[in-house]
């Protein structure tokens, strides 16, 4: 890559660096930036730049915000006393999408995977616990993904809740066992959540 100039390079291998953006892949977006309209390339830059100073985690959901809460958090109108479980973010807006759900959320930033280090600790698990304990929550919805990982961690949740008066139920499986919700459509996850089960295994009744 000698016929390159070190600004080029170092483009290519920060843009390597991404998921799923391979050698091949960072060559082409590199290019196109090379050839593209200075402000379109700066506007690009200028936006990872806010990204990076102004989006925190919500204090009380741990999704994305902007300010102290997130939109959702700060919305009047959802259902507190329901709160949905999902592992990321991306979790979260793949169930917004949907337009069946209007309770609130908890992201726990992850699950607990021992053979990649992480365990519950690293997790907001905790905070989850201290939002229960302090009351006006009737039902957990497990959203986790429906992986071993997902559903541990589910499990995990569900013990740390057992002294509660909080029903825990779980999305139907008509997500697909190994699959992520990131990649289920809109449909798929609306019957998931409106025929979601009791995590004991009973289904809910409507």
């Amino acid at each position: 890559m000698s016929e390159l100039t070190e600004s080029v390079q170092r483009m290519m291998k920060e843009f390597e660096k991404l998921p799923g953006i391979g050698k091949k892949s960072a060559e082409r977006i590199t290019y196109y930036l090379l050839k593209a309209q200075t402000s379109e390339a700066l506007a690009l830059a200028d936006s990872i730049r806010l990204v990076k100073e102004r989006v925190r985690y919500c204090k009380r959901c741990f999704n994305l915000a902007e300010q102290e809460l997130c939109d959702i958090c700060r919305d009047p109108h959802r259902d507190t006393s329901v709160i949905c479980v999902v592992e990321q973010p991306r979790d979260l807006i793949s169930i917004e999408q949907t337009g069946v759900f209007r309770g609130v959320y908890h992201v726990l930033l992850g699950r607990v995977a021992p053979l990649d280090g992480i365990t519950a600790d690293q997790l907001t698990i905790d905070a989850l616990v201290r939002r229960v304990r302090a009351g006006g929550v009737d039902e957990i919805i497990m959203a986790t993904n429906p992986t071993v990982e997902g559903d541990g961690t589910a499990l995990l949740i569900s013990n740390q809740l057992t002294d509660l008066p909080v029903k825990i139920t779980r999305l139907a499986r008509g997500i697909t066992t190994g699959s992520t919700l990131e990649f289920a459509n809109k449909e798929m996850l609306s019957d998931a959540l409106v025929g979601r089960q009791n995590f004991r295994g009973e289904v809910k009744k409507h």
